[in-house]
């Protein structure tokens, strides 16, 4: 068993540890909340780990002395502190609250092939026969399951930052945490601007407007913050966050790019959304701007004219990823792929990154960018 999938067992026990001890803090208010614990423990179930992956990484890739644990820190069966464990729990936690939210936001029905958090307590709502609307009770109560997980992330990061070797390391941490909230929730407000505001936006800028939806939603977020975070807890320097800041940003923005075409073209076995979701809920990325690029005018308005619509039928998704292929789109985002990967990796030449630490990083960049459709 490698380290990466030893972390990710300890990540699993410790959110289902914390879950344990909030149930009883729930419960104890009324039966009827167990349900909360219980979709919590199901949402959380499932993933990658890549941001718990990254935030390890991070942590790693500072000299070990610089690292020690703090007085009366415990060390876990890798070497690393409780601290570590729990922020990237902390990481894991806060993803799945934005997951809930912005599965309300796209509509969606599905997360991981399962159903989306506020599809299940709908299903609840009609099964048990209440009062109303089964979909406002599915989106209100799973906005409330988002806030309960933003909380709870924030109580992890707490018991992981008391692991920090010093107070200055645990300020760093935080404010790098807290960094990382402003900026995904600005992100994904842009990317709902820009499904809507497109129409009104000087067509030269919607390529920079898509990026920017990137950068913000999800490449700082997804690998540069949990790296980041990582190494503040473990004292790092200016320049050591500075590699890691200049080796996540541009494998964040491949790795979104990636997430992209799968939106688009990927195989519902694999991503556990159907086949096009990205096209139905009118997902403005790099891709559609490329593509608007290369069309011609009739074909730009057979996208314009069909993305967004939720009533999709698999011919016309068809034709879509057809004429997106046809524009040249798709074999642009591979190149920028391939690009930003390159620059990720420049970033860790002649480092301070613990040498072991780099070549984990190295392979991870082709892991989280890998073409898997």
């Amino acid at each position: 068993m490698t380290e990466s999938t030893r972390l990710v067992d300890l990540v699993h026990s410790r959110i289902d540890e914390f879950i344990n001890t909030r149930e009883s803090i729930v419960t104890t208010i009324s039966g009827d909340l167990a349900v909360l614990v219980d979709f919590s423990r199901q949402f959380l179930s499932g993933g990658k780990r890549f941001r718990a992956q990254f935030a390890y990484l991070g942590w790693q890739s500072v000299p070990a002395p610089s690292r020690h644990p703090a007085a009366g820190a415990s060390a876990g069966v890798l070497g690393e502190t409780a601290g570590i464990v729990a922020i990237a729990s902390a990481l894991e936690v806060f993803h799945a609250a934005a997951l809930v939210h912005d599965d309300i936001i796209d509509n969606s029905d599905t997360r991981r092939g399962a159903p989306s958090a506020h599809r299940r307590f709908e299903s609840l709502h009609g099964a048990e026969g209440w009062a109303g609307s089964p979909a406002d009770f599915g989106r209100a109560s799973a906005i409330l399951l988002g806030d309960l997980l933003l909380g709870w992330s924030d109580e992890l990061l707490d018991e992981g930052l008391d692991d920090a070797p010093d107070r200055a390391s645990a300020r760093r941490a935080r404010r790098e945490f807290n960094l990382m909230r402003t900026e995904v929730t600005a992100g994904q407000y842009l990317d709902i601007l820009e499904e809507r505001a497109w129409l009104t936006q000087p067509e030269a800028e919607l390529l920079d407007r898509a990026v920017r939806v990137i950068v913000f939603k999800s490449a700082k977020y997804s690998v540069q913050a949990p790296l980041v975070i990582g190494a503040a807890l473990a004292g790092a320097t200016d320049d050591q966050l500075d590699t890691l800041r200049a080796f996540g940003l541009p494998l964040g923005i491949a790795y979104q790019l990636r997430d992209d075409l799968l939106g688009v073209f990927g195989d519902a076995a694999v991503t556990g959304k159907p086949s096009g979701d990205d096209l139905r809920e009118g997902k403005r990325t790099v891709l559609i701007a490329l593509a608007r690029e290369g069309l011609d005018t009739a074909s730009r308005h057979t996208v314009d004219r069909l993305l967004g619509r939720p009533d999709l039928t698999p011919d016309q998704i068809s034709s879509l990823q057809q004429i997106i292929v046809d524009s040249g789109a798709v074999d642009r985002v591979e190149t920028l792929i391939q690009q930003n990967v390159a620059q990720a990796l420049a970033a860790l030449d002649g480092s301070d990154v613990v040498a072991g630490v780099g070549a984990e990083l190295t392979d991870f960049a082709g892991t989280v960018t890998r073409r898997v459709f």
